[in-house]
This record gives C-alpha cells, structure tokens and sequence, in this order.
C-alpha cells in the first residue's frame, strides 16, 4: 500500500510548515496580524501532525526528503528589506499548497480504503489548509503594493 508513502509526506510538510509559520511571525512581530496569525497556523499545523500520527502507526510512514527538499528550497529563513514580508508570504504560500494537495490524496486513498477516521481527519485539516492559503492570498494581495510600487 502506497499510502504509507503520502502520509510521511505530509507528516514531513506539514511539520515543515509549522516551523516556517512560526519563523515569519518571529520575523515580522512588527505586523501584528502576521505574528498572531502565522503562530495560530504553525498551532494548526503541530495539531494536524497529532491526529495523523494514529494513521501513521497504522499504515506506516515511508517519505523520502521531497518536503524536506521543498522546504529548503524554498524557505532558507525569513528575509529582511522591502520585500521580506511579501516573499516570506509567498514561500508559505507554496509549502501550504503542497500540504493543500497532499491532503486531497490521501482523502480520496481514505475514500477508496473505506476508513472514515482517516477520512475524517482529512476532511478537518483539508479545511484548516485551505483556510490557511485563502489567508496567505489575501494578505499577500494586501502587502504587494506597498512592497512592489512604494518601496
């Protein structure tokens, strides 16, 4: 069974994306709406890591570095500069897509497996995910023109 493969995936991104939320909103403490945002998203994160670990002991975890890979990829640190905030907002953005994805798989493997916990559990972090890019979207919209026009 492959689904072995996809839940390490997303058990990796996924502990990726918390560390990377919490560092933007220790970097941009100056936005109060980042910092509190971005630290409740790396909580959501931690907690989806927790209700997939059942899942894992149960159909075992087998990732190979892909999100390990995208993440340094991708987020080497939080910047500094005019852009920092958009450019962070924008690597989050990316990694939480993978996460958005990976979820969308494993919920139709659920499907196909007829497991209703683990179908369950997609379904309540699948909704914390897309929240959470329909706010990166919005918050990047939001700090563009200052970062792209006014600087």
């Amino acid at each position: 069974m492959n689904l072995a493969h996809y839940l390490g995936l997303l058990h990796h991104a996924e502990s990726n994306l918390a560390e990377a939320f919490a560092q933007v909103a220790d970097a941009h403490e100056d936005e109060p709406d980042v910092a509190l945002d971005c630290r409740r998203m790396a909580q959501q994160c931690q907690a989806h890591m927790e209700e997939l670990s059942p899942f894992v002991d149960r159909y075992g975890e087998d990732a190979d570095d892909e999100p390990d890979r995208l993440h340094s990829d991708l987020f080497q640190g939080t910047r500094t500069g005019a852009l920092a905030l958009l450019r962070d907002l924008h690597d989050l953005y990316l990694m939480t897509s993978e996460s958005d994805l990976t979820w969308t798989l494993i919920g139709q493997a659920a499907q196909g497996a007829r497991d209703r916990d683990l179908l369950a559990v997609v379904q309540r972090c699948e909704t914390d995910t897309a929240t959470q890019l329909a706010w990166l979207k919005t918050r990047s919209k939001q700090a563009a023109p200052q970062a792209l026009v006014v600087a």
